[in-house]
């Protein structure tokens, strides 16, 4: 049976934590050495081939699979595993406080990840708040093709995971322009997440911008409780 509550699909990385803590610098620099390694590039050409995959795919991964035939699970183990997250991670009360003020009868909260369930799981245990939500769609590196945001075919698959049929019913948050373009495009209500400091991009890839999480609370105030 199809869901009747609207669901409301948050980003994991830099949006439930903030660009700052710079957890992507770390990942960055993990990817290029897996790909200097295994590769055999200079650093300059495995930066420069890491970029134009994650223009192209969305994901550096899906280039790796689909031109090197690379396994992703290892691959996994090395870049997103190997992470120093416990280090660099710690419980955010103000994030759980603002999950705990939606109100869970109106709203399904619902996680909307391109990495792997490992770090995604990581990463809510290390905030706090992996009781917070009723589950999570995220890029399942052992699946041929690898499906990701923006592809279309990664919106479905949330929404069937989530059990909604109606795109109108369908509310994501997410640091990415171009995820937040397609969202838009298919009929999701999307909010950019550019945090404070971040240059806006020069075109909206949506209607909603925000700086904050918080601003969730004005911008969507039916799925808040009444304070």
């Amino acid at each position: 049976m199809a869901e009747t509550r609207p669901v409301f699909f948050f980003d994991i990385d830099n949006c439930l934590y903030p660009k700052s803590l710079k957890v992507h610098d770390h990942m960055t620099e993990l990817i290029d050495q897996y790909f200097i390694k295994h590769l055999e590039l200079s650093r300059d050409d495995a930066y420069r081939l890491h970029q134009d995959y994650y223009k192209t795919y969305g994901l550096a991964i899906e280039g790796l699979v689909r031109h090197h035939k690379i396994d992703p699970l290892e691959y996994n183990r090395q870049v997103d595993d190997a992470l120093p997250l416990e280090s660099i991670i710690f419980p955010d009360p103000q994030l759980r406080k603002l999950l705990e003020d939606m109100d869970k009868t109106k709203v399904k909260l619902w996680l909307f990840t391109n990495a792997y369930i490992n770090h995604g799981r990581r990463v809510v245990r290390l905030l706090g708040v992996e009781d917070m939500f009723e589950g999570i769609t995220f890029c399942d590196y052992a699946e041929t093709p690898m499906i990701c945001k923006p592809h279309p075919e990664m919106f479905n698959k949330a929404m069937r995971e989530a059990g909604i049929k109606e795109f109108k019913d369908c509310y994501f948050v997410d640091d990415s322009a171009l995820n937040c373009r397609k969202a838009e495009e298919i009929g999701w209500n999307t909010a950019h997440l550019v945090e404070e400091g971040e240059p806006l991009p020069a075109q909206k890839p949506c209607k909603y911008q925000i700086r904050h999480l918080e601003e969730l609370r004005t911008l969507f105030p039916q799925f808040f409780k009444n304070p």
